[in-house]
């Protein structure tokens, strides 16, 4: 199996940590290609970065049916160009976030989406409602920290995890959907969540 993940914005080490984790989750003789395109924005954080991030999206997608690629992931919540990269590939197309949500109704009756910047809320909402799963959606929370911080930014994790205690305690959901392709490994390490019972839905094709 040739699975390709498409990360849509030109973030080397974004997506070089996408493709680790694709491929550490990846079954067996799973050959999994992480790429990006060579221009477009450096982070998608809003409409207009979405719009900016499909035309190389798609060229990444093309290119990777043409090496042989089975199926395509897309690599950002937004699921940016998702139904037009499932018009170019002959195989299936996933978005991380239709992916998640779905994952998350399996794992129990409800699930809180746990995200970057509080201006994406609204995306996740709207999602939800695309794919179906608004009414099993408790929350939509935001750790106020951009894209690119959080390679960077010291008390991510943490604020990650705060928000995914909360979640479980004030929300009461079940699962919790991690709303970012680039987020840090286990970020859910604090006492607090270890404490909690909870499932988190983050696909890794």
């Amino acid at each position: 199996m040739h699975l390709q993940v498409v990360n849509p914005n030109t973030t080397a080490s974004m997506t070089a940590l996408i493709g680790r984790s694709a491929r550490a989750a990846a079954a067996l003789r799973t050959v999994v290609a992480a790429v990006s395109p060579e221009n477009g924005p450096a982070a998608v954080e809003s409409h207009v970065d979405e719009a900016l991030a499909v035309p190389g999206l798609l060229v990444q997608v093309a290119a990777g049916e043409a090496d042989g690629a089975q199926g395509h992931a897309i690599a950002c919540f937004g699921d940016p160009g998702l139904d037009a990269a499932r018009e170019v590939a002959a195989g299936p197309v996933v978005g991380i976030a239709e992916a998640a949500m779905r994952t998350a109704t399996y794992l129990g009756r409800s699930f809180s989406v746990v995200t970057t910047l509080g201006r994406a809320t609204g995306r996740a909402w709207e999602l939800a409602g695309r794919y179906g799963v608004r009414d099993a959606c408790r929350a939509v929370r935001a750790v106020e920290i951009s894209v690119l911080a959080l390679e960077t930014d010291p008390a991510a994790r943490d604020r990650i995890a705060h928000e995914c205690g909360d979640a479980v305690d004030v929300d009461g959901c079940d699962a919790i959907v991690l709303g970012c392709g680039g987020w840090p490994t286990s970020p859910a390490t604090s006492p607090r969540c270890s404490a909690s019972r909870w499932w988190t839905a983050w696909p890794r094709p």
